[in-house]
């Protein structure tokens, strides 16, 4: 498959991420007309630069609102609201954007002037804007779903419901840019799958309107529930709501060591200069391909200890689990506490049917307890065959290592037949037929 990996040693923002996806291929000039599509030209432009980071050369993006985009550049301090979720640089950088607090930390989109850029929009503006374009559907699909992974959180934090939530920051143009333009690229990729590392959050506390409020942001917190992160590589934000979102709204496997043959890498540039470098790594890769003839199941295995059920009511039960499709039934004697001779039952299934097999097991045995036990399975290929034997055709089940047969044995239920049919006794059978066998 292919791959586009996320490297989130440094975190990520929105602006970080589209000098990630223009370093490592999309057209700028290919970005800024899916983005006219939006019909906001009137309010920004993209400026895009190289730049570098502790001695790593990238791509840098700026959105630059439509008025202040000719304006010399002024030294401005970051204004104290609490709505910005860009890292912004920690100098004469402009006003602060994105969700949920102003930053101070280097992801920055530059604002010079007094804000002229149109009142703060809710998820209904914005799902309006995006569905009023004329974008694929696809990239509409997939920022409408990161857009609603923000308002969610935010509507959690603030104790809200979910149509009531101004955005602030996130509604500006700014933002919209950035969640719509990570859409884009994603689906100018036509990548396979989207992975990540754990993404590092950084630590300490921001100011705000509010006063101090935490590192990460509380919006970023509930964004990446039950997703993999790291904290404290630097005293500052180094995660935005807006990155926190795209991740969890396109990721579909978060893993540290990720097996990949890695084809290009490429950087976003960040907009502060810090002990670690402020970039966004991102590789396209491919997954190492292994033979087909061995392939990588999940599945799941569930035990649990018997102690008062008779031997025929375990039959019982295995005959129903096996009916029910387990891949795998057995028994195994032990000796359980006060010395009683108790039954192990395990059940191997696949990851999908594991609630399924639980509740059977509640039902149909007396345990009051079940252990899970995630495992993979390897398998090889198999095929089947006739063979032409004195007693009959007989079905030949083979076992192919690297698309070679290693062994090769008679279907159990075509020797019963024939068994069953010439009176001879099922050895007999399978002797007659391991000759036919070794004769071809």
């Amino acid at each position: 498959m292919k791959i586009l990996y996320y490297d989130c040693m440094a975190g990520i923002s929105g602006d970080m991420n589209l000098g990630a996806m223009i370093d490592l291929g999309v057209d700028p000039e290919y970005l800024r007309t899916e983005l006219s599509k939006l019909d906001l030209d009137d309010e920004f432009q993209l400026k895009i630069t190289a730049d570098v980071r502790n001695g790593i050369t990238g791509t840098r993006v700026d959105v630059l609102l439509k008025e202040e985009a000719l304006t010399p550049p002024m030294h401005a301090e970051p204004a104290p609201h609490c709505h910005g979720s860009r890292n912004h640089a920690e100098q004469a950088v402009p006003h602060s954007h994105e969700p949920h607090h102003n930053h101070e930390n280097g992801h920055a989109h530059s604002h010079l002037q007094a804000h002229h850029h149109p009142a703060n929009r809710n998820l209904s503006d914005i799902e309006a804007i995006i569905t009023a374009s004329s974008l694929t559907d696809a990239v509409q699909q997939t920022s409408l779903s990161i857009f609603r992974l923000i308002a969610e959180a935010e509507a959690k934090v603030h104790g809200k419901a979910l149509h009531e939530v101004h955005f602030h920051e996130v509604g500006a143009t700014d933002s919209i840019v950035d969640i719509v333009g990570a859409a884009i690229c994603l689906h100018a990729m036509n990548v396979d799958e989207v992975w990540s590392s754990p993404i590092e959050l950084g630590g300490g506390f921001v100011r705000c309107a509010h006063g101090l409020i935490p590192v990460p942001a509380p919006a970023t917190v509930e964004i990446l529930t039950s997703i993999p992160t790291t904290r404290g590589a630097v005293d500052k934000e180094t995660t935005t709501p807006t990155g926190a979102a795209i991740l969890s709204g396109t990721v579909t496997r978060f893993t540290r060591n990720p097996e990949l043959i890695m084809e290009k890498t490429a950087y976003g540039i960040g907009h502060r200069e810090t002990d670690i470098p402020n970039v966004l790594r991102v590789h396209l890769a491919q997954t190492v391909e292994t033979p087909k003839t061995k392939r990588q199941e999940h599945a799941c295995m569930l035990q649990c200890n018997i102690d008062d059920m008779t031997a025929e009511m375990l039959g019982v039960t295995m005959e129903i689990l096996m009916e029910a499709g387990a891949m795998d039934v057995h028994f195994t004697p032990i000796q359980m506490k006060k010395n009683r001779p108790a039954t192990s039952l395990s059940l191997l299934c696949s990851t999908e049917t594991e609630e399924k097999f639980k509740t059977l097991l509640f039902l149909h045995t007396t345990t009051l307890g079940i252990k899970s036990f995630p495992l993979n399975k390897t398998v090889l290929d198999i095929s089947f065959e006739q063979l032409e034997t004195p007693l009959g055709p007989v079905t030949m089940k083979n076992a192919l290592l690297d698309g070679k047969i290693i062994r090769a044995k008679p279907e159990l239920e075509d020797c019963r037949r024939i068994a069953k049919e010439t009176g001879l006794p099922l050895t007999a059978v399978y002797a007659q037929i391991g000759r036919c066998q070794n004769k071809g």
